[in-house]
């Protein structure tokens, strides 16, 4: 046999691949290559120490007030709520105080966006003023919230802000993040918790909340939800710890309703009832009242006003028909059918009631007869305000209402109940407060103690502060970022410094003098002519002739002292001044007056 025959060439037929076939084997090898990109992204990532998970206090960790906080990883950063906070009274002038974002504006390129949980302003304060410094990043937010956003920015023209408006059963995809949000019950609708989910676990941030199970006009919470999110290995919950030191749950919305329709079946004259222009139900249920009493209702107070356009816009407000009158309106109507809804419950002097409670108001005089409802509390720090209002409204002819003698206001907060139910439901391994003093954060770690957390695992952060999740463990870490005040005062956003407040302070306590004195260049002594002497808040001049002249003596045996050298140092007398004079006027008053010296070459 031919051994060639035995081993004939086959040959062996090739199908040549249509173009639908080249087309899907292009496609199956690019997504091949897609996920190998992957996991070798995902292996780095896990090796990587660069790129931990980052929880960054930034706001609102040691009071209530300029709420931020900040979720990073690798390079992207989500920023979630950005407020600012009422100034307290020893920052004279300053009217708003805002977060030190300087972190975000070096970081900028890297953040995905800015989710705000709900519409009060230390939660949306800051956006007016912060957003220009961080450049075209888009701001996510449920409805109401967007609208009052809006409106807040028409008195900033110059500013163009990209707001997305989000419904509480959608996600997003910013950057690394996945995020999911739940319906929460506040004293404004359309308050939101959010859920981020991270590459080394799921954060969820509460917002203001608490647990409101016969709510006057609002949803209640979506239990089952939030149990379905704790079924997702929560790593860290972020949650508000405003009233986390009062035992029991936060009382209901429905509940202040009744009382107040209680209230207004005793009344016989017209009715006034103070409350914040955010707290839409109760404003509903005030005006469900007055339709049951036969009243017409009418608004007092700009932002009062403002909210009520936007809400009814929305649909928020169920309104009996004719049931609304102008201020211009109620004299037409007697005194029984009249009922005012009006901010300025905090007692600010040029609010709605400020003006009525010093009789300066433009259409609503007080006289007896008039029943005063304040449905509202003060807020921590602002007590002295609401009883100067209240004894101001009594000298008016009003009868007074308020919390402290009728339950006509509860708090949009939780109180350790709802705390402790939310932590129950979402089973986080770690517990961050926030939205509180350190007691009230304190208070907190210990509700979380409580339902078993380890107390390793509460972890207290302060403004500034960085807890990282790193080798499978979130630690409060020693890096921090600037964390200090940032003043708005007018048009001005961070020109006033603690130095700025300090001087302020400073005038304020104790006065000024400012020394204008004439150094002659041919080095002739100083006279009573050569020297000027203007004061402010310290002393009266023309009935303080005898410490002025001393004053005067003094400044002119300094001169002559300095000028005795050849040549003339002026910096050195105007610093001589300023000391020998602030020690002299110190030992003669006990008072320490800012000393301004001025000196003119002659």
């Amino acid at each position: 046999m031919n051994i060639k025959s035995q081993f004939k060439r086959r040959t062996i037929k090739t199908k040549i691949p249509t173009e639908t076939e080249k087309k899907e084997l292009a496609e199956r090898e690019k997504k091949l290559i897609e996920k190998l990109k992957s996991h070798k992204a995902r292996a780095k990532s896990i090796v990587s120490p660069n790129k931990n998970l980052k929880i960054i206090a930034v706001g609102g960790f040691d009071r209530v007030g300029k709420n931020c906080v900040a979720i990073e990883y690798d390079q992207d950063i989500i920023i979630v709520d950005l407020g600012f906070e009422f100034p307290s009274r020893d920052m004279l002038g300053i009217d708003y105080v805002l977060p030190n974002i300087s972190y975000f504006i070096k970081h900028k390129s890297k953040i995905r966006g800015i989710i705000i949980s709900h519409g009060h302003l230390d939660h949306t304060g800051g956006i007016p003023y912060l957003l220009p410094k961080l450049g075209n990043i888009p701001i996510f937010t449920t409805r109401l919230t967007s609208e009052l956003i809006k409106k807040r920015l028409e008195e900033f023209p110059d500013i163009t802000a990209h707001i997305k408006t989000v419904d509480p059963k959608e996600q997003l995809k910013l950057g690394c993040f996945q995020v999911e949000f739940f319906r929460v019950n506040h004293s404004i609708p359309d308050a939101i918790s959010i859920v981020i989910h991270t590459p080394e676990g799921s954060i969820v941030y509460t917002g203001d909340f608490k647990f409101d199970f016969t709510p006057a006009t609002d949803k209640m919470a979506n239990f089952q939800r939030i149990a379905d999110i704790g079924k997702k290995n929560i790593l860290a919950l972020i949650s508000e710890s405003t009233n986390a030191h009062k035992p029991g749950f936060t009382i209901s919305e429905k509940e202040i309703g009744e009382t107040l329709d209680m209230a207004f079946s005793k009344c016989r004259g017209r009715i006034i009832v103070g409350t914040f222009s955010s707290l839409l139900s109760r404003i509903q249920q005030i005006i469900n009242s007055a339709q049951k009493y036969g009243r017409k209702v009418s608004f007092a107070g700009y932002s009062m006003l403002q909210n009520f356009e936007i809400a009814s816009r929305l649909k928020y407000y169920n309104l009996p028909k004719n049931i609304l009158i102008s201020p211009r309106e109620i004299k037409k109507y007697p005194d029984q059918e009249i009922v005012v809804i009006a901010a300025g419950s905090q007692g600010q002097e040029n609010s709605a009631i400020g003006r009525m409670a010093t009789g300066n108001h433009r259409f609503i005089k007080l006289k007896r007869g008039d029943t005063v409802i304040l449905s509202s509390r003060p807020i921590p720090g602002n007590e002295n305000s609401v009883f100067n209002l209240i004894d101001n409204l009594i000298r008016q002819g009003a009868n007074i209402i308020h919390d402290e003698n009728m339950d006509v206001h509860t708090s949009g907060h939780g109180a350790a109940g709802d705390l402790k139910l939310m932590m129950a439901l979402i089973s986080p391994q770690y517990l961050i407060p926030n939205h509180g003093s350190l007691y009230s954060r304190y208070c907190h770690t210990k509700l979380g103690q409580d339902i078993g957390l380890p107390e390793g695992n509460t972890i207290l952060l302060d403004n500034g502060q960085v807890a990282e999740f790193s080798r499978h463990q979130l630690v409060s870490t020693k890096n921090k970022i600037p964390s200090g005040q940032v003043f708005v005062d007018g048009l001005g956003v961070g020109d006033v410094g603690n130095i700025v407040i300090r001087d302020r302070q400073h005038l304020a306590g104790d006065g000024i003098i400012v020394i204008i004195a004439q150094i002659k260049t041919d080095n002739a002594p100083a006279t009573n002519e050569d020297i000027d002497i203007i004061s402010r808040g310290f002393v009266y001049m023309k009935e303080a002739d005898p410490l002025i002249n001393k004053i005067r003596a003094n400044i002119i045996a300094i001169i002559n002292r300095r000028a005795e050298n050849t040549q003339v140092d002026l910096n050195q007398i105007r610093n001589d001044l300023r000391e020998e004079i602030g020690e002299f006027v110190f030992q003669a008053t006990q008072r320490r007056p800012m000393i301004i010296p001025v000196t003119i070459e002659v």
